[in-house]
């Protein structure tokens, strides 16, 4: 009696067309054999046990009875369920899927996995092709089953011909259950079995010899013959690991009849060529067939009958589907690991600074930055949580937060400064420099979170901001320009947003109702429907009805016309440019705009209000929302015109979609940094975006560091950061540092005034330490006004060449008496994060303090006492003053429901007060403000204090005649 598996399974071939995968079916629950010709409830072993009773007498004096069998299948699915269990008691909604891609419509395995990941409490999928599907095909659907996380493994029951190695290097070796991959094989052979998958058939030879035939294979002589590929080398591999000696043969194989009659057991990898006789294996022979074909059940088994042969043929197919249920269910827990926060395996790179410190440039060009995929997997990002933007930056999915929704945060650091000459204090370069010395050198988790840098300033007077000296973000050219397009997708869609305006306010000067709302809701193919963002603008009417045919001539009327009044309009273009001639212009001049021209201006693109959208966001959906929201103009009632109004939302969220993903990039330590969104914090509030803090935030864990900066000083930046992005992340900050410097100081203790482009006077680089101590009033300033919101401070003294120790000591023995947690003077420009260990001790000392934030004022205050209280408690202002203009646009926001934002102020970053020449600490002054306006997608109110442009001009002699590019080698010249 043949000793192959009997065809008795229920095929489940179904109809099908030609080249197209069907998939049976999709993401489902496993089939349970019952009522399918599979025995009923005893399944698949029951059915094994009624063959094997048929085919008692074929088996030789000896043989093992078959329960033994049965009980290694039984153990493995035991094993595998208890297990699976183990791993859902943890994660309930956890549901391990296996992906089987399947060629032609030879289903005899189908029911086998199907019935054995029921009996496991597995999911399974069939993606079945045609059998003429050709290698790219195949490839396709290996790639899908790749990226889809939902599936946990993946085996191919293909043609043996179909195995190229194009198809098996496109498996993912992470969910290649079957160990056919090169990296799973190579981990076995090296010796790493417990972190690779192995051939569950292979598996299933060595299972049966030793447990149900109850062979030793130490010392046995084994021939592996007609065996290709995978399945040779995982054999060999299993065999040799065991003590055996393991030979390895092709049916045409000179000798083979000796290799034969040598061997002790024989296992065929592929169908016995007619032409070899059965008499060339010796009686007592153990003989295993794991062909291809015949695990397909395709070609019969060698007799077991004859010359004595001991044949455990049909045992190894039920077996090794066991064993991949079991590599399964391994797959399924290496899953749910990588799932959880793990500590960081972070490779910092070295430095070796020089002296005098070279250029900015210069130094980021000498280090190598890792590959970002390498940087992104230290610090527990799984591969398909990234977007790899080049060698050196990588976008980074929201789905992260959901993945590490249960871990614990870190500590949640703010940098703000002093109020700053021109030149800038270096908060940027003291952020890099602090998670530089708490990562590669204190051994701490830290990520910093930085703006993105607009190019308007890189190519006018400040240069670059990826930090300088040996405390940078790397390459810091990839950071100043470009990046991954973020700025340039927000000045698409605002611009989009604007021309919507225009356009809109246009066509309804000439067209009447019908036209226009004909128009709006055309016919297409005879079908008349509401777009989904019409039928939102409906319902916020009032208007109850979905059929365009519906609506009476005055619904009609309401639902097409916005009725904008141009006046009110507070929508500008956008360019990310230093372009003061854009200031204020003409639009609408042309004959095809039929008269409708009216003054504008364009702003620079990061005061848009959608980049404040992006760095107050916390999700896909809550940006859609906040876009939706933005006011635009105000309608001739009175009542505000919204982009949701417009219907531009969706192609707003879709321009947007990627924007939204914090961009990864490291420091010259090799130590990670989010760099995203990048408002300005004179007219916007400064801050990089709550997304990257928060993803930055669960990546550290508990007891790490995300050390995040805001723009300018402490009354703007930090104030902002506290009233307006804590509001809306809910994060809790745990200290402050403030960054000082002597050159600053001595600026505010009376020093000449500070021009970019001109030398400094000799007051700041000689020692003068009566300017330092008069100066040091501003830094008491700053102190106190953190300590309004609960807050511990270090302060950071940014050290430059020219500082002397008398005035360093001098600023730190100040800073602790106006009540600061510690002082710290910091050399991280010149050095590196070594520079700033101090820093990082004393932020870990003052972080380790219960933190008793509180914010400044009650957001359901009005508007004009939010206004005062900042006035007031911040600048130090006597009290405010409203104009005419600035007092209607609080009474109409008030009346349109929006008085109950967060106020974002719009001053001078150069003084306390409004006058940039104001310096130390001026008192008794009136605060102007000019106008008020409303950033209502945002989600505040920003006044103007006095006069604030929102796009900067370029000086007599901007930075880009320093800027260059070197044609042989494309290397950026003249940064900084």
């Amino acid at each position: 009696m043949s000793a192959r598996l009997p065809f008795v399974l229920r095929r489940l071939a179904r109809p099908q067309h030609p080249g197209s995968p069907r998939r049976l079916p999709s993401l489902c629950r496993a089939s349970s054999g019952r009522g399918s010709g599979c025995g009923g409830g005893e399944g698949l072993l029951g059915q094994q046990r009624l063959r094997d009773t048929q085919a008692g007498s074929s088996r030789g004096p000896g043989s093992p009875a078959p329960p033994a069998r049965d009980s290694i299948v039984r153990e493995v699915i035991q094993n595998s369920k208890e297990v699976l269990s183990l791993l859902q008691e943890k994660t309930p909604t956890f549901k391990p899927v296996l992906a089987i891609i399947q060629a032609g419509d030879d289903n005899l395995m189908q029911e086998v996995n199907q019935n054995l990941a029921e009996e496991a409490g597995l999911n399974i999928t069939h993606i079945c092709l045609p059998a003429e599907s050709g290698e790219d095909e195949i490839i396709d659907e290996i790639l899908k089953i790749n990226e889809d996380s939902r599936v946990h493994g993946l085996a191919l029951q293909i043609a043996e011909t179909s195995f190229s190695n194009k198809i098996l290097n496109a498996l993912k070796p992470e969910k290649d259950v079957d160990g056919l991959t090169d990296v799973n094989l190579g981990k076995l052979v090296r010796g790493d079995a417990h972190e690779c998958f192995i051939s569950p058939v292979a598996r299933a030879v060595i299972e049966l010899l030793e447990k149900s035939v109850g062979v030793s294979l130490d010392g046995k002589k084994i021939l592996v013959i007609g065996a290709h590929g995978s399945l040779e080398a995982t054999l060999q591999c299993l065999f040799q690991r065991k003590g055996s000696m393991t030979m390895s043969s092709q049916w045409k194989t000179p000798q083979l009849q000796g290799k034969l009659q040598e061997a002790d057991i024989v296992v065929l990898g592929s169908p016995k060529p007619e032409e070899i006789p059965l008499s060339w294996i010796q009686p007592g022979t153990t003989v295993f067939n794991c062909s291809h074909d015949f695990l397909s059940g395709k070609a019969a088994c060698i007799s077991s009958g004859v010359h004595g042969i001991s044949p455990i043929a049909e045992d190894v197919s039920l077996l090794a589907a066991a064993l991949r249920i079991q590599n399964m269910v391994s797959s399924g827990r290496r899953w749910l690991r990588e799932q959880q926060h793990r500590r960081w395996r972070l490779h910092c790179l070295k430095l070796q600074p020089l002296s005098p410190v070279p250029s900015d440039i210069e130094i980021s060009r000498a280090q190598t930055p890792k590959a970002v995929e390498i940087l992104a997997k230290e610090i527990g990002l799984l591969a398909d949580e990234i977007e790899i933007y080049g060698k050196s930056k990588a976008k980074v999915r929201l789905s992260l937060l959901e993945r590490l929704k249960d871990q614990a945060d870190g500590k949640y650091v703010l940098v703000a400064g002093i109020t700053p000459t021109p030149l800038g204090e270096g908060k940027s370069t003291v952020t890099i420099g602090l998670v530089q010395a708490l990562t590669a050198h204190l051994n701490v988790n830290s990520f910093a979170c930085l703006r993105q840098p607009s190019q308007g300033p890189t190519f006018g007077v400040k240069g670059g901001a990826a930090g300088g000296g040996y405390a940078q973000v790397i390459p810091m050219e990839e950071f100043n320009l470009h990046l991954t397009g973020d700025i340039h997708a927000i000045t698409a869609a605002n611009n989009l947003l604007a021309a919507a305006i225009d356009a809109r306010i246009l066509h309804e000067n000439t067209q009447t109702d019908k036209a226009l709302y004909n128009r709006l809701v055309p016919s297409v193919n005879g079908v008349r429907e509401f777009s989904k963002i019409q039928l939102a603008r409906l319902k916020r009417l009032g208007i109850n009805k979905t059929d365009p045919s519906a609506l009476t001539e005055e619904e009609m009327r309401k639902f097409a016309r916005l009725d904008i009044d141009p006046s009110t309009i507070t929508w500008q273009r956008v360019v990310d440019t230093n372009d003061r001639f854009l200031r204020k212009i003409t639009i609408g001049q042309a004959n095809t705009e039929k008269g409708c021209s009216r003054q504008a201006q364009f702003d620079i693109a990061v005061a848009s209000e959608i980049m404040a959208v992006l760095a107050l966001t916390d999700s896909l959906s809550d940006m859609k929302e906040r876009l939706g929201r933005m006011v635009v103009a105000s309608d001739r009632n009175g009542q505000p015109v919204t982009a949701d109004d417009l219907g531009v939302t969706g192609a707003l969220t879709v321009l947007m979609k990627d924007a939204i993903k914090p961009n990864l990039m490291q420091t010259l330590e090799g130590t990670p940094v989010f760099v995203h969104a990048g408002p300005f914090a004179n007219i916007a509030h400064g801050n990089s975006s709550v997304l990257a803090d928060k993803i930055a935030l669960k990546l550290v864990g508990e007891g790490g560091f995300v050390v995040t900066e805001a723009g300018f000083g402490a009354d703007i930046g930090m104030e902002k950061f506290f009233n307006i992005k804590c509001r809306a992340s809910g994060l809790v900050p745990s200290v402050v540092v403030l960054v000082a410097t002597v050159r600053a100081l001595k600026m505010h203790g009376g020093g000449p005034s500070v021009t970019a482009g001109v030398p400094l006077r000799k007051e700041y680089t000689e020692e003068n330490l009566q300017l330092v101590a008069d100066g040091c009033c501003n830094l008491e300033k700053q102190i106190q006004i953190a300590q309004l919101f609960g807050v511990p401070v270090v302060v950071a003294l940014n050290v430059f060449k020219t500082d002397t120790r008398a005035e360093i000591d001098l600023v730190c023995e100040l800073a602790k008496r106006a009540g600061a947690f510690n002082a710290v003077p910091c050399y991280h420009w010149s050095i590196g994060g070594k520079g700033s260990v101090d820093l990082a001790w004393a932020v870990r000392e003052a972080a380790s303090k219960e933190s008793r934030f509180q914010f400044l004022y009650d957001v359901q205050l009005p508007i004009v006492e939010k206004i005062r209280t900042i006035a007031q408690s911040v600048y130090g202002a006597k009290d405010i003053e409203l104009s005419p203009e600035a007092q209607s646009k609080i009474d109409r926001y008030t009346e349109q429901g929006f008085g109950n934002l967060p106020i974002c102020m719009a001053k001078t970053h150069l003084s306390l007060s409004h006058q940039p020449d104001k310096k130390g600490v001026p008192k008794g002054f009136i605060l102007p403000i000019s106008d008020v306006r409303a950033s209502i997608g945002a989600g505040f109110i920003y006044p103007l204090v006095g006069t604030m442009s929102t796009m900067p001009g370029l000086p007599t002699r901007p930075c880009f005649y320093d800027i260059d590019l070197d044609t042989e080698t494309e290397q950026v010249k003249g940064l900084f």
